[in-house]
């Protein structure tokens, strides 16, 4: 038998939603509708025209949730809070109620022993300040700062981990460039300006925060930074894997850790736009210390140069779109990575998270990391007796973990595991057909079921170290 894999006794292990994949209650306590509700409402956005009225009702539910997060061991529970709730035009005073559900979810969540990590952007911007022209607009990092301060107020006194942006780049380039995601724009200029402007937030909310909330509380960012491969080691692949590595990943690290864009970004895209939104004083702004910094792995990208613009569908596993996520780089081709995949056709590559984090191990030498999201989906049904055995999931996060615990090993100082996702829930534009879920939901009922993996984490995070993985994973604890 091989020695357990055993993690530091502080180690949080945690699981993760998002506000707009799990509350419904749309149309509640003053809550006006997001970019997501507009989107997810129009045909053809969204497998099966599927949308998160209801989601699975987390928001009349938290309670029986929080209960089960207890009952499997969780030590942390990453949610996000929904700015229409909030701030329903994204402007002005809070709506009371909506703080109230989160005060409310909160104390529940300390009551029964679970460290609350707050998000407060995970893709929901309230549609008022889309129609001003959302992230491409340089107003709505102002109107995010005051969102901040606000949840920032309510909330500090009892949430001690923060984080102020959800994968930025999910944000700025399928939200704007291939037009995936909410609102649908498909804009290679906007998609670049809502990257800056999405930083600019960030930096803005980041003051907002501290000025605003206790200086015990931590605040971070989760990026979903991406591990790129080139296909060989030719100089024109190289330089491929340059502009995808400037677009994934430089574009947001390099001014929040570094305070300055990569010049090779700047050449790279100076056929879309000449960046003159970029004002004096941005950078120093978007440069606040953090305390910790979130990174959301599910698979590497493997990528070439290509002697003419690629026909058909991009292997870069963001969605089938005519319009490319990835401005000025219509030149570089992403190929299938080999090996097993999820239901995404994804690879399942746990050696890509250990580079990640050793990346940025080097990138900010000192700074905590976090993995904030990190899972995958499968095709999970019950069996005859109501089980749900997952064991590709279970094998799925025994190699992550793995992989965490030998950075931790390699000198990464990785404080906290959260698994995507809690329970099964809207998957964006795939709707409900994907279960990413440790916790399956039935969604005619909408009655929760720990999986398998549920369980078999649940042991991990009550233990420390990793449970044997075994042929056949049985349904109870």
């Amino acid at each position: 038998m091989s020695e357990p894999v055993t993690f530091p006794s502080a180690f949080l292990w945690g699981a993760a939603t998002s506000a707009y994949q799990i509350e419904g209650a749309v149309r509640e306590d003053g809550r006006t509708p997001s970019i997501w509700d507009t989107f997810s409402h129009t045909p053809g956005k969204t497998a099966g025209g599927e949308n998160g009225d209801i989601a699975v009702d987390h928001y009349h539910r938290y309670r029986d949730d929080v209960a089960l997060m207890a009952e499997l061991g969780l030590s942390a529970y990453r949610f996000s809070v929904s700015w229409p709730r909030v701030q329903p035009t994204g402007r002005g005073p809070a709506v009371q109620r909506g703080l109230d559900f989160y005060r409310r979810l909160v104390d529940e969540l300390l009551a029964h022993g679970i460290k609350p990590a707050l998000t407060l952007y995970h893709w929901d911007l309230p549609q008022d300040l889309e129609d001003a022209g959302g992230w491409p607009e340089r107003d709505t990092a102002y109107r995010f700062a005051e969102y901040a301060q606000i949840v920032g107020e309510a909330l500090g006194d009892r949430v001690e981990q923060w984080m102020t942006l959800n994968e930025p780049w999910c944000s700025a380039f399928l939200g704007y460039g291939s037009g995936v995601h909410a609102p649908g724009r498909t804009d290679a200029a906007a998609s670049l300006k809502a990257a800056h402007h999405l930083n600019l937030a960030h930096g803005l909310g980041t003051s907002a925060l501290r000025a605003a909330m206790p200086a015990r509380n931590t605040i971070a960012v989760s990026l979903n930074s991406s591990t790129i491969r080139t296909v060989s080691d030719d100089p024109a692949d190289v330089a491929a894997k340059q502009r995808i590595d400037d677009l994934a990943n430089g574009i947001f690290h390099g001014p929040m850790l570094h305070g300055a864009y990569p010049e090779t970004l700047f050449e790279a895209t100076s056929s879309v736009t000449d960046w003159s939104y970029v004002l004096d004083g941005d950078l120093q702004a978007i440069n606040q210390p953090l305390d910790a910094l979130g990174l959301n792995y599910y698979t590497p990208a493997l990528v070439s140069a290509a002697e003419a613009a690629p026909t058909g569908p991009r292997a870069d596993g963001h969605g089938a779109s005519s319009y490319s996520p990835w401005p000025a780089a219509d030149d570089v081709m992403f190929h299938q990575t080999p090996g097993d995949r999820t239901e995404m056709g994804w690879t399942i590559d746990p050696t890509g998270l250990h580079e990640l984090i050793m990346r940025y191990a080097r990138e900010a030498p000192g700074l905590p990391l976090y993995v904030t999201e990190n899972g995958a989906a499968y095709d999970d049904k019950p069996d005859p007796e109501g089980r749900v055995h997952d064991p590709e999931r279970i094998a799925y996060l025994h190699g992550h973990l793995s992989a965490v615990r030998r950075a931790i090993a390699d000198g990464a100082d990785v404080r906290g595991y959260y698994l995507w996702s809690l329970m099964d829930n809207f998957e964006w534009s795939y709707g409900y057909g994907k279960r990413f879920g440790a916790v399956y939901v039935d969604y005619s009922t909408l009655a929760r079921t720990p999986k398998s993996s549920a369980l078999w984490y649940g042991k991990a995070a009550r233990s420390g170290a990793l449970p044997e993985v075994t042929t056949e994973e049985n349904c109870e604890n």
